[in-house]
């Protein structure tokens, strides 16, 4: 799996990122918060979704977390101090100087290789009773346009780039998240699949910039966009993305 963040197009995400958007906001929907709380959006992007959840802490604090300095840079933005502190960092290296109440993160853990390691950093980040509400993509995710990948990958034009490639995603399953999180401290779990279908009405710019980026950016750039092409090529048409988001709920004993 890759070794870290990457860095990602943050203007083009903004824009493109309607079903990150609207899925975060399914899940800040069923959070219920005083209005007080210390909280982290683990992975906030270009803070769309940030801003929305900083409205509902009022009296409390919002520290914005993301792997990629242009995500950041675009949430500093938007939200200016609306959020009370940024952060551009790994999020299973995570380490806060104070404990949080809550830990917030929508279409973020996928990225990150170790879950192990991601829990137990943010179960250490939060005080006993704190919670981790989170949703990323999950088993099953993309599956059709990861085998589109596969195909167009190994082509003699492009597959000595990815001789060394690793996997890209992690699309862990519910009961194998509920047995780390309960390794790494945590009670009062509860994960569970969730199928969310997306036709995006900007393929190439959506592809490229969200799904594809690990991978082009292992390319020259002469060859990305005829990369994304082919994906796109290999596609069903239009493109239907079957994405299947993981959710999770979790209290740190």
């Amino acid at each position: 799996m890759n070794s870290g963040p990457r860095e990602w197009d943050a203007e083009t995400y903004d824009v493109v990122s309607d079903p990150q958007f609207s899925w975060g906001m399914e899940v800040l929907e069923r959070l219920r918060l005083r209005g007080d709380e210390v909280a982290v959006d683990a992975g906030c992007g270009s803070g769309r979704v940030t801003a929305e959840l900083a409205k509902r802490l009022p009296q409390g604090r919002l520290i914005a977390v993301d792997g990629s300095a242009a995500m950041i840079e675009k949430a500093r933005e938007r939200l200016g101090e609306a959020v009370s502190s940024y952060l551009v960092a790994d999020l299973a290296e995570l380490e806060l100087p104070d404990p949080v109440d809550l830990v917030f993160s929508t279409a973020t853990f996928h990225w990150i290789p170790d879950h192990d390691r991601l829990f137990r950093q943010i179960h250490a980040a939060l005080r006993p009773g704190g919670r981790l509400v989170a949703q990323c993509g999950g088993e099953g995710n993309v599956a059709r346009h990861a085998q589109a990948i596969a195909a167009v990958a190994s082509r003699p034009e492009f597959a000595s780039h990815f001789a060394e490639a690793e996997g890209i995603w992690n699309f862990a399953g519910p009961e194998a998240t509920e047995e780390r999180l309960v390794a790494a401290g945590f009670e009062q779990v509860r994960c569970w699949l969730e199928p969310k279908p997306v036709r995006p009405p900007q393929p190439l710019e959506f592809v490229t910039t969200v799904t594809l980026g690990p991978l082009l950016a292992q390319l020259p750039d002469e060859l990305k966009r005829p990369f994304a092409e082919a994906v796109l090529a290999e596609s069903e048409q239009p493109l239907t993305l079957d994405y299947v988001r993981l959710n999770i709920e979790a209290v740190a004993a």
